[in-house]
């Protein structure tokens, strides 16, 4: 997607439901807050226009109802513990399909990507997700790849949680140029220098990995095998 000369602001609509990691939402929706004035549109979608609880003990508002959203430009879809759920919603899941059929940009942070690939768009393309669940982007027909952003085609997909700041600074760049990503990072000051490893590559983080990858094979991966099993019948 390249910068447009049509002044029409870009809709970006942001997928909300219960239980999601706010911060996979509100990292990237602060980047685009400093985007180019008046060039991006945000609207947070959910199933009603209530409250939404996070993840974290407090509540989202949304702006729209999935029937009230505008056709997305750029389409948002966020993860956490709450898409163990999502995935099994045919409500929230065709929601996906519809707006990610128009979009010109279809990104996802964190275990969002499972939602992608539970609508049946992954199917043949590269993408990452959390440590512990991008394995379990192969049951939906992608290809997982183990890094910060990936873009293939339409799609943008990123790795856990912190790395929704980097898609969306990615997502400026792409849209708006360099310059604006740099503003972005440099308004932000995000500049990360973290005091403890946040890399599951890293030896010493190994135990805690495996713990996590225990959990994610015997609570996630039955859940992300029926979701699988419901697009290949398709």
């Amino acid at each position: 997607m390249t910068e447009s000369t049509n002044p029409t602001p870009i809709k970006v609509v942001a997928l909300v439901y219960p239980n999601l990691t706010q911060l996979d939402f509100t990292g990237p929706a602060q980047v685009f807050a400093v985007a180019p004035a008046g060039r991006l549109e945000l609207h947070v979608a959910a199933a009603l226009q209530a409250p939404v609880p996070t993840d974290s003990g407090f509540a989202l508002v949304p702006t729209c109802s999935f029937e009230q959203a505008p056709q997305a430009d750029v389409l948002l879809v966020p993860g956490g513990v709450g898409v163990n759920h999502a995935l099994q919603d045919p409500v929230t899941l065709g929601f996906v399909r519809r707006q990610a059929q128009a979009a010109q940009v279809v990104a996802s942070v964190c275990t969002g990507a499972l939602l992608l690939g539970a609508a049946g768009l992954l199917r043949g393309k590269r993408a990452t997700s959390h440590w512990n669940s991008v394995d379990l982007l192969a049951q939906f027909g992608a290809t997982p790849v183990r890094e910060r952003v990936v873009k293939d085609g339409q799609l943008m997909t990123s790795a856990g949680v912190t790395a929704g700041l980097d898609l969306a600074l990615t997502l400026l760049g792409d849209l708006f140029g360099a310059d604006a990503m740099r503003w972005a990072a440099l308004d932000l000051q995000y500049d990360p220098q973290p005091p403890a490893t946040g890399n599951p590559a890293n030896p010493v983080m190994d135990a805690m990995v495996a713990e996590g990858l225990k959990w994610s094979k015997s609570v996630r991966e039955p859940i992300v095998e029926r979701a699988a099993a419901l697009i290949s019948e398709d």
